[in-house]
């Protein structure tokens, strides 16, 4: 089984570099599942409804999120738009689990893919310099209790590299891949644990690269240089893909092999 994992998408350079790749990509790989972050893909910040289908037209099984995710407060409604239990395209777009209980949406997935493989998709948001309250760790044993397939993609939006390879370590064996999120900076640590876990510190950025981690590099520069504050704005330039695939068993949920993908104009 094929797993195309999708780095941060940011702004409209971000969707543009996403859609020329990744329709070849999934085809040269057959791949099996595509999971997408999403929570940069409006102007840099959250994403809307309509950029949501957007993707799930070009192939997305799930979308996941983190910091933003509340951006574009046009989300929650159509979160709230399908219930649980259904397998619709709200549904498939995830918050982090590990949020205050209540709050709009769901943290995990479980899915079907064409081909009849069960699966999950479990988002994770990390705490350190980050505003989150809950544990990820004693959350990832939470969801992964209720989870019955073998298949298990986790996405670990969080800032700090320590905190990212811990939660790939607490979950080796436990699941198919950990693949972090938010720092837009793609690392190059990808391997399999002994245990059978995919793992990646950072996937990258989907997005412009001539810029500072998605934003126009001058007005990133003024704050450092005066401290002012400032609109920040996406910028558009050298655009990449950047994307993790990983094969496993579906028997198992044991992966075999990560490989990382970086793909420009």
């Amino acid at each position: 089984m094929n797993i195309l994992f999708v780095g941060d998408i940011f702004g409209s350079a971000g969707r543009r570099i996403v859609r020329e790749h990744i329709g070849h990509v999934r085809r040269a790989n057959e791949v099996d599942l595509v999971v997408i972050n999403a929570e940069n893909a409006a102007g840099g910040f959250g994403v809307t409804p309509q950029i949501a289908e957007e993707l799930f037209d070009l192939g997305a099984d799930v979308l996941t999120t983190g910091n933003h995710v509340w951006d574009k407060r046009e989300l929650i409604d159509y979160m709230k738009s399908a219930g649980a239990e259904s397998q619709e395209r709200p549904r498939r777009v995830l918050r982090p689990a590990n949020l205050q209980p209540g709050l709009p949406g769901h943290g995990v997935f479980e899915g079907t893919t064409e081909s009849g493989i069960a699966y999950a998709v479990v988002d994770l948001q990390g705490c350190v310099f980050m505003n989150t309250t809950n544990d990820p760790f004693h959350a990832a044993d939470t969801v992964l209790a209720g989870i019955k397939a073998k298949v298990i993609v986790v996405d670990f939006h969080a800032e700090a590299t320590s905190e990212k390879v811990a939660m790939g370590w607490y979950l080796d064996g436990r699941v198919t891949a950990v693949l972090g999120t938010h720092t837009h900076i793609p690392t190059a640590d990808e391997r399999v644990l002994p245990g059978g876990t995919a793992y990646q510190t950072d996937v990258g950025m989907s997005g412009p690269y001539d810029s500072i981690i998605g934003v126009e590099k001058e007005l990133v520069l003024h704050k450092f240089l005066t401290g002012m504050p400032g609109k920040f704005e996406a910028a558009k330039g050298n655009p990449k893909m950047c994307a993790s695939l990983v094969e496993c068993d579906p028997e198992t949920g044991r992966a075999s092999h990560i490989h990382r993908i970086m793909l420009g104009e």
